[in-house]
């Protein structure tokens, strides 16, 4: 099956923020760059892609109790003063 090459510019965008990711190994660096797909390309595949790897990231780096606590927190936030 051949490679197609991606074309558009969401797909451009996700490319440099996987290459961050995966190549280079700059997490913060990706974060940055998959939080841009997502504020620039929302409707998108790359964007829901974004969300994806940045979650991964995120369970990667940050202890699963520490993300908890940070979750309920905002929960609480979101319940006491609405979305």
């Amino acid at each position: 099956m051949p490679d197609f090459k991606r074309t558009t510019m969401a797909s451009r965008a996700y490319d440099k923020a996987h290459a961050a990711h995966y190549s280079t190994k700059d997490l913060c660096d990706a974060l940055g760059l998959y939080k841009g797909v997502l504020a620039d390309y929302p409707d998108t595949e790359e964007a829901n892609y974004s969300r994806s790897q940045m979650q991964n990231i995120v369970n990667g780096v940050v202890p699963r109790d520490d993300l908890l606590v940070a979750q309920v927190e905002l929960a609480l936030v979101r319940l006491e003063h609405g979305p």
